[in-house]
């Protein structure tokens, strides 16, 4: 019982619990001005700052107050009665870690939607094929975890695979969970596009943003800095999408960034869409950049982690291993089917931990 009010008292402490409830008393007065609903998009941001913050709060507090009371039961109790009550206090103690996840969303927007982009790297069909079982990894991830997936471009790859696909993950702190899966992914298998039985390495990236709220992004993207392109749609969505050129292509042509779009029928709409997640993009490379700067200015000289591997995935041997936690795991078919919470806790204590060691604990 000891153990586990000294880490309540830590978790208050590091969770600001007294800070956080004055902010939600502020917001909860703001809320009820009736003049914020004028503005829909900041309504919608206080409250889910709020709804946040609340829940949060709340949760310590009904924490605090079963430890509390089960340390007088503990007190009162006969020895017969304090074993019958220690699977209460196990109880608590999990209820005390599941809080404990909560402070591991230290990074910005971790309640935004994800924006997921996979690309295969160099290597033809086998890195191709790879890329397509990532793409339906993280989807069977989001199905498997009541996540709705909105899939706004996907194109095939010459025999199998994709060539790349972009989707929307919506639901409760889906980029939080889907940031630590940003990076190189590498996968070794006998490849079954090789007729010699050959053992293959193939790469594929995932890159991962968040769906930032539009007032909170100034970029400008001038008519002269883009080339936007239409072409008809692929894949399933009905006759009307598969025999108009609805898709749109935005290339950004001073950095090479591309999105596709084809989820609608209307060109229109995938134009409007296809330039909304282009300045998300180009959004998230300005505040990429803007941490490296700072890094340089505290005299850090920082990895680059996209350009090296996060996670390799080796079929043959029946084994996945994460190259930032050391987590390993020898059933690679679950997590291509979508298992990855545990890849994905390890992965953001390890965020949280290097935002502490660079000086940014808390990005919120």
């Amino acid at each position: 019982m000891e153990q586990l009010l000294e880490k309540l008292a830590a978790l208050r402490e590091y969770l600001d619990i007294p800070g956080k409830t004055r902010r939600l008393n502020e917001l909860d007065h703001e809320l009820q001005d009736p003049a914020l609903w004028n503005d829909q998009s900041r309504a919608r941001a206080v409250n889910q700052e709020a709804t946040s913050l609340r829940r949060l709060v709340e949760a310590y507090g009904t924490l605090s107050s079963d430890a509390e009371g089960l340390g007088e039961m503990l007190e009162m109790s006969t020895p017969d009665e304090r074993e019958m009550l220690q699977e209460e206090l196990h109880g608590l103690q999990g209820r005390v870690d599941e809080l404990y996840r909560e402070t591991l969303f230290t990074m910005k927007h971790a309640d935004a939607p994800a924006i997921v982009l996979v690309k295969p790297g160099a290597g033809g069909t086998e890195a191709q094929d790879w890329a397509g079982m990532l793409s339906r990894m993280y989807m069977r991830w989001a199905e498997r975890n009541g996540y709705k997936v909105e899939l706004l471009d996907e194109q095939a790859g010459d025999q199998a695979g994709i060539t790349t696909s972009q989707f929307i993950v919506r639901g409760e702190r889906a980029f939080g969970m889907l940031a630590p899966e940003h990076g190189v992914h590498r996968l070794v298998r006998v490849s079954p596009f090789d007729s010699n039985n050959r053992r293959h390495t193939s790469f594929a990236s995932v890159d991962v943003v968040p769906e930032v709220p539009e007032q909170e992004i100034d970029i400008h993207v001038p008519d002269s800095d883009v080339r936007v392109d239409v072409y008809r749609s692929q894949g399933a969505g009905g006759q009307g999408v598969n025999t108009t050129d609805s898709a749109v292509r935005v290339t950004h042509l001073p950095t090479g960034l591309q999105v596709a779009i084809q989820v609608t029928r209307s060109q229109i709409k995938n134009r409007e869409m296809a330039f909304r997640i282009l300045k998300q993009r180009l959004h998230d490379i300005e505040v990429r950049k803007r941490e490296e700067e700072d890094a340089k200015a505290r005299g850090e000289q920082k990895k680059i982690e996209w350009g090296s591997q996060i996670r390799s995935y080796v079929l043959d041997k029946q084994y996945v291993k994460d190259h930032r936690t050391g987590v390993m795991r020898h059933d690679s078919g679950n997590i291509l089917d979508g298992d990855l919470e545990e890849f994905m806790w390890a992965g953001l204590e390890w965020l949280a931990g290097k935002r502490v060691a660079e000086g940014g604990a808390d990005d919120e």
